[in-house]
């Protein structure tokens, strides 16, 4: 008899968690490394949620909370869904998490039943994957590549979908590749999902106030699919609150219902702490933190002016969150050193001991042929990088 689940035992590790640890590892050994595998703003979360934070522990809010989170909390987020996205939702439709992350988990294992598909763009998210197969549901994905942007068109869409469809999944903006729908493709894409109303669309807006278009958009806001949506959202990136994990969707009600008794079951509420500084985060007008989208903005260009000095790379403009997903198909199949690059994995490998950058390869997104660079680090880190990547890439014949 073997000790652990095939669950468990099936299941990769997160790849951007996992190169973070061989970072972390090789700081160890003394060697110098920039870290840009994380998906995390370098930013401090900002004083006055902080000190709402502190003002909650002095309060005395220590007890336990409703699993969905307290009251007005969801009311709270009831506005907001109303105020930034033209959403409408009533308070027993919310659902407060530790993490977006626990959010779409716990959506994918109360919608799924074994071998109910979940369609997928690649590249995709690297935990999306792998909680659909504990959820025992299929992926199915849908293949983009840099010449569109890496989004897929209402064609693909619908020649995806079969009779075992019961899952669209997606985020916009993107994590890993930047790419953010406009109103127009999702109204698209949204002409198919009305023609499948059995379908649910999990859209993940974690990125929501990191994206450089004019606008933000959310699918959830088109009449014809509305009932069929569930958005999810959080505090990570847009609010710098990685550690406080934070995350909360709205669903119709029979979702939101089956989610609250899972969690229930499994982690309750998420810290009455956490949940007093969302609210204060949450009724700010997103303007109180834009000061983080524009440094990211200017970092973008400053990483796209300096890997498009690089011979090799094949690059597009992201629109949103804090990443570029460069081709390298180039280097694939070359060699250094006697080392053969054989896939994105090895080039990734090769860029950590060689140039003391961390970068994730494309193959944990669902896209071979790729690497993902996060840009939330300060600008001389990157720029040290993007110099020491140069040099590294410029070794292989």
């Amino acid at each position: 008899m073997t000790i652990l689940s095939n669950k468990v035992t099936n299941m990769q590790e997160s790849a951007t968690l996992a190169m973070a640890r061989k970072s972390r590892e090789l700081i160890s050994k003394g060697k110098d490394i920039i870290n840009l595998s994380l998906g995390e703003p370098d930013f401090n979360t900002p004083d006055f949620i902080k000190e709402a934070a502190k003002k909650a522990i002095d309060n005395n809010f220590s007890k336990y909370t409703p699993v969905a989170g307290y009251n007005d909390l969801l009311n709270v987020i009831v506005k907001k869904f109303k105020r930034d996205n033209n959403l409408t939702y009533e308070a027993k439709q919310i659902v407060c998490s530790t993490g977006a992350k626990q959010s779409i988990a716990q959506l994918l294992l109360v919608l799924l039943n074994s071998g109910d598909e979940v369609i997928l763009p690649a590249p995709y998210w690297v935990s999306y994957y792998q909680m659909i197969q504990l959820a025992d549901g299929k992926a199915k994905t849908i293949n983009t590549d840099i010449e569109n942007n890496f989004k897929i068109t209402a064609k693909q869409l619908e020649e995806s979908i079969s009779n075992k469809t019961k899952v669209f999944l997606f985020s916009s903006p993107c994590n890993p590749t930047g790419s953010v729908y406009s109103k127009e493709e999702l109204l698209e894409l949204s002409k198919v999902f009305a023609k499948h109303k059995d379908i649910i669309i999990i859209s993940d807006e974690i990125y929501e106030h990191i994206n450089f278009t004019k606008s933000h958009f959310s699918i959830g806001s088109i009449d014809k699919v509305k009932d069929q949506v569930v958005t999810v959202n959080g505090l990570s990136k847009g609010y710098a609150m990685t550690g406080w994990r934070f995350g909360y969707l709205g669903a119709p009600d029979k979702i939101a219902s089956a989610c609250i008794k899972m969690q229930g079951q499994i982690t309750s509420a998420t810290c009455s702490i956490t949940q007093r500084a969302a609210i204060t985060a949450l009724s700010t007008p997103p303007s109180k933190t834009q000061y983080m989208r524009t440094e990211f903005i200017e970092r973008r260009n400053l990483v796209l002016q300096l890997l498009s000095e690089i011979n090799g790379l094949n690059l597009n403009k992201p629109q949103g969150a804090f990443y570029i997903f460069p081709n390298v198909k180039s280097f694939i199949g070359k060699s250094v050193n006697g080392l053969k690059i054989r896939n994105s994995s090895d080039l990734a490998m090769f860029l950590l001991t060689d140039a003391g950058v961390s970068v994730v390869a494309g193959s944990a997104f669902g896209t071979e042929n790729y690497i993902r660079i996060s840009y939330a680090a300060s600008k001389e880190q990157l720029i040290s990088a993007c110099k020491l990547i140069k040099i590294s890439l410029g070794k292989i014949k």
